[in-house]
């Protein structure tokens, strides 16, 4: 594992370098360092598998791992371990990482700007979260979580032509950072309460953190409300949409395979141990299914295919989170597979979006029209994607659909009805949605002219989308070649190991609801076709991101209103705070805090003590009354000289 995070961080270094020389075409060989690694991953799951089945048997588990002590007195290590979930989430950030990168040496043009820098930073965001889901250290973790938040700062905002990608870029970031040190402050209480920062240990104590019912209770809602922000539930929901300013790119890998699956991998890892806590169903799967279906209502709604797969992933995110909440093996292994499968399919759907607006010049579906004779692979490849996305059978998004609904039929939660009727409707609106997107790009509008001679995208520049609609495919009709990932994920959390993901399981209930939810996704692309006048979607009467703008916008004009009087231009008037904060804090802790007086005084160590303590006195009262700006700065200076003093005379200050 650390030869991987070496790897990714040097060759991000070495990014500008290569693209000198090679321009574009560097884009493919910092795509072997993740291709490199996938086949190392894919060598590895043997042993995690075999390390997982331990678990589950009750036999020590030996997963891959590595620990460095770092910094000891606080017990945080540089620890890292892999197992069947981590495992997984890696499979998609270095599989769809490399193909993503390779997708870009022929997005990119050899004149664009900065193309080093942007492979550099897409190379290490890879890395960042390479470390993000193997560290066994809650801190860092942290740290690796909030990397990820500055890279995607810097890669939505790409374009620094565009005031929109800065103003996404720095929306993407305040949201993301906001709930990034919210989660400290949770993970901070969970880890002192715990004696550790290592997550293997702090999930081993779960049983006793949740019997302290409150204090657990309020430290793993700021975890969720850390892991939410990240994954773009709502009420944070609207920094996703807008993210899209950034290259098409940035948004297969960070909006569909890396990034926003952060929030998720957090809930999935805790969901074992915190369940039962008393707020985590209702953030989890109440916020969860609210998502899905708000982010499934907007993306029916948008002409703009990006956004239409924006709003999408928005909704899926929710549905996913809403299955791991559930902390049950089966929802474990249920949305596990959905994972997967999300990450092949939106990855996929960014990247057709990509071509149609390199090569058409537009991402409207209003104005797009006829491209599946104009690029027939392309539509083949979007359609299949477009398919498993909406839970078409023979698809992968079909078989983990299913698993799906299997698991929530057999919730005995109380939230389980409410979670089974939010998901077929959700499951309605992307169906919707997905139709929406295919028939947008590639039906023939009959008030459009048809895009007939528009440059049809090179075999190489399909590859990477041909490779991963393959795989939605193999997997839909063979999901055996990734169901021990999910097996042995729900076996090592005490699950009985009967679910499996097949094919086609039969007529069952689990069917039955597909066969639902597709009906209600034809009628909602129907009465959105109808009613669909081609104007602008109209905003709502307020918003979460209008609440997000009028925050902002309160607290400059706080901050205007602090400044205007705490700025005067008064050297004494900053003094006399400085001085009045110094002794007003430590004599109201001195009044309002027991403190036996001490038995011992000691007036000086030194009789040269008595002198240069009356100077420092004597300094510190004449710079505060002192007429003139300059002898107030050279009494300032005497009390620093005696402080010099002091220690020269006396040595540091010991605890004892």
């Amino acid at each position: 594992m650390l030869v991987i995070l070496t790897a990714l961080f040097v060759t991000a270094l070495l990014c500008p370098l290569l693209f000198r020389v090679l321009k574009r075409n560097a884009f493919y060989v910092v795509a072997a360092v993740p291709a490199v690694g996938f086949i190392w991953l894919l060598t590895q799951l043997p042993v995690v598998l075999a390390a997982d089945n331990s678990l589950a048997n009750g036999a020590p588990n030996a997963p891959p791992s590595l620990k460095i002590e770092w910094i000891s007195g606080l017990n945080i290590g540089l620890n890292f371990r892999m197992d069947s979930l981590s495992a997984t989430i890696l499979l998609l950030i270095l599989g769809v990482g490399a193909l993503v990168l390779f997708y870009c040496a022929r997005y990119f043009k050899n004149d664009d700007p900065q193309i080093g820098g942007f492979a550099a930073k897409m190379v290490a965001f890879a890395g960042a979260m390479t470390g993000l889901v193997t560290a066994d250290d809650v801190i860092i973790m942290f740290i690796f979580w909030e990397i990820t938040s500055v890279l995607s700062y810097l890669l939505i905002g790409f374009n620094q032509a565009l005031i929109s990608a800065r103003r996404s870029a720095m929306t993407a970031l305040i949201v993301t950072t906001l709930g990034g040190l919210i989660m400290l402050a949770g993970i901070l209480m969970i880890g002192s309460e715990a004696g550790s920062y290592q997550l293997s240990e702090i999930l081993a104590s779960a049983d006793r953190l949740v019997s302290l019912g409150a204090y657990t209770d309020v430290a793993i809602a700021l975890i969720i409300v850390g892991a939410i922000s990240k994954s773009a539930l709502v009420p944070f929901h609207f920094w996703l949409p807008g993210a899209m300013a950034a290259p098409t790119p940035v948004s297969a890998y960070l909006h569909a395979a890396a990034m926003v699956k952060a929030g998720v991998y957090l809930i999935a890892r805790l969901a074992p141990g915190f369940s039962e806590t008393n707020l985590w169903v209702p953030m989890t799967v109440g916020i969860g299914v609210l998502t899905m279906l708000i982010g499934g209502f907007r993306a029916l709604k948008q002409h703009d295919l990006k956004l239409i797969l924006a709003f999408g992933t928005v909704s899926q995110l929710g549905f996913i989170i809403a299955i791991f909440g559930f902390g049950t093996p089966e929802a474990a292994f249920a949305a596990l597979a959905m994972t997967l499968a999300h990450g092949l399919f939106k990855a996929t759907l960014f990247l057709s979006v990509g071509i149609i607006d390199h090569n058409t010049g537009t991402r409207d579906i209003r104005k797009l029209s006829g491209l599946r004779r104009a690029m027939p692979i392309l539509s083949v490849t979007a359609g299949i994607a477009a398919a498993s996305m909406a839970g078409v059978p023979l698809t992968f998004g079909f078989v983990a659909k299913e698993a799906i609904y299997e698991s929530a039929l057999h919730l005995e939660h109380g939230w389980g009805i409410v979670a089974l009727i939010g998901l077929v409707l959700g499951a309605g609106l992307t169906m919707g949605y997905s139709l929406r997107f295919f028939f947008g790009a590639f039906g023939v509008k009959k008030h459009s002219v048809p895009y007939l001679t528009c440059k049809a995208p090179t075999l190489i520049f399909l590859a990477p989308l041909l490779l991963l609609s393959a795989m939605t495919l193999a997997l839909g009709l063979y999901p055996q070649l990734v169901e021990p990932l999910m097996i042995h994920w729900s076996a090592a959390q005490g699950g009985p190991g009967k679910m499996h993901l097949l094919a086609f399981a039969g007529l069952n209930p689990a069917l039955g609801l597909s066969a639902i939810s597709i009906s209600l996704g034809l009628a909602f692309y129907w009465i959105r076709r109808r009613t669909d006048t081609g104007a602008a979607p109209r905003r709502m009467i307020i918003s979460a991101e209008d609440i997000y703008r009028m925050s902002l916008n309160g607290l400059d004009m706080v901050a205007i209103w602090i400044t205007g009087r705490t700025q005067r231009g008064s050297l004494s008037f900053y003094l006399g705070v400085i001085l009045g904060v110094v002794l007003v804090v430590p004599l109201g802790i001195a009044l309002t805090v027991s403190t036996p007086w001490p038995d011992l005084w000691v007036i000086a160590d030194h009789p040269a003590q008595l002198l240069i303590g009356a100077l420092i006195i004597a300094g510190a009262v004449v710079s505060v009354i002192a007429p003139k700006r300059f002898m107030a700065v050279l009494m300032v200076s005497v009390t620093g000289y005696g402080m010099v003093a002091i220690f020269a005379l006396q040595g540091h200050p010991t605890w004892r």
